[in-house]
């Protein structure tokens, strides 16, 4: 019951992780907090007057606060752990602003290995193709892949990771909110083989000031982060950031230097981040050996005809190319008609097209 009483103290306005700690430190456990005499509250040293006044509105709005968090959880099959219990990620307890409670779906260990993987919400091609392929390599090779479930690189990270091994997802809303909403069945694949955690209750909704907050959880559960894409402003290089701060490794995809999503990356390639140019980079730094067949077998498809093989083979799975520059690297071969070729070659499942009508080569299931 302790959990969630920390958690209701937690929920007063205002009153951060750090604060709370202070309180614990002079009264011992959230429960004796929670039942001091208003008086006595506000008479403590340990936190601003105007604090203690906020945890005593909490308390007389909302009495039952601690009982309702914990029947929430129960009727949800939410489970809560706070940073005294061992189940408790053991690299998040040593960050600047632990969260003290942490609600979760699925399961995790205390002792995980893990890598987190983040990015642009408006990823390209290359970049979708880059997180999937790392995210998986990295699941199979034994580390849990760690990201924030938003749309764009945190989904193909969580999504490559599953394929061949665990990943959790740190959301700015409570575990049981789908945010955004087109990831609730990736969320519940994601519980069912990792976790979905976060430090905000049950039916808590995403509020902005939110999604900074948990990226300290992100990179404070990893040995590293990995930036895919990122643009000068992005959430990501706050990650990245809070990473550095607490000593732990930045890792940075560089991409074409016209691209306003890599800005991000090169600035920090620029600021000391460790340039990676395939996942075998971060395995060496990690001293692990790429699993031969780590990957999942891959679906028999249809043969392709001489032509289709020619056009195919020009193509990759993270440079996307449009039809003139499939044109140019076919080196004069004898191709003809390469709108009709590209269109068997989708049909068939070798090549997809994207959003700018460039062709690259379909991930193979």
């Amino acid at each position: 019951m302790e959990t969630f009483f920390l958690a209701a103290l937690a929920r007063a306005g205002g009153v951060g992780s750090r604060r709370l700690q202070t309180l614990l430190n002079e009264y011992g456990t959230a429960q004796v907090i929670w039942s001091l005499p208003k008086k006595e509250l506000l008479a403590s040293n340990s936190i601003p007057r105007h604090l203690s006044a906020a945890i005593a509105r909490y308390r007389e709005d909302d009495p039952d606060a601690p009982q309702k968090l914990e029947e929430s959880c129960r009727k949800k099959k939410i489970r809560a752990v706070n940073i005294s219990e061992p189940g408790y990620p053991e690299p998040l307890k040593h960050i600047f602003d632990p969260p003290l409670v942490l609600f979760y779906r699925g399961c995790f260990d205390s002792q995980e290995n893990c890598l987190a993987m983040v990015g642009s919400r408006n990823a390209s091609s290359y970049g979708e193709g880059v997180a999937r392929e790392f995210a998986e390599v990295l699941a199979g090779a034994g580390f849990t892949v760690v990201s924030g479930g938003a749309r764009g690189i945190d989904t193909f990270s969580h999504v490559g990771a599953l394929k061949t091994g665990r990943t959790i997802a740190v959301l700015g809303c409570g575990v049981d909110v789908a945010y955004p909403s087109e990831n609730r069945r990736l969320f519940d694949e994601i519980a069912e083989k990792g976790a979905v955690l976060s430090e905000y209750g049950p039916g808590t909704q995403p509020f902005p000031a939110f999604f900074p907050a948990r990226n300290r959880i992100i990179s404070g559960m990893a040995r590293g982060t990995i930036v895919v894409e990122a643009a000068e402003r992005s959430g990501s290089l706050i990650t990245a950031e809070l990473a550095v701060n607490e000593g732990r490794d930045v890792f940075a995809v560089p991409a074409s230097i016209y691209s306003d999503r890599s800005k991000g990356c090169h600035r920090l390639i620029q600021q000391g981040a460790r340039l990676v140019s395939g996942v075998e980079d971060i395995l060496e730094e990690y001293g692990i050996q790429r699993k031969a067949g780590a990957s999942a077998p891959k679906k028999k498809l249809p043969e392709m005809t001489q032509e289709e093989a020619a056009v195919f083979h020009v193509l990759s799975a993270a440079h996307p190319l449009s039809m003139d520059e499939i044109i140019y690297n076919l080196h004069g071969a004898p191709v003809s008609n390469i709108a009709f070729l590209l269109l068997q070659l989708e049909l068939k499942g070798y090549v997809k097209e994207n959003e700018t009508h460039a062709y690259l080569r379909a991930e193979r299931e």
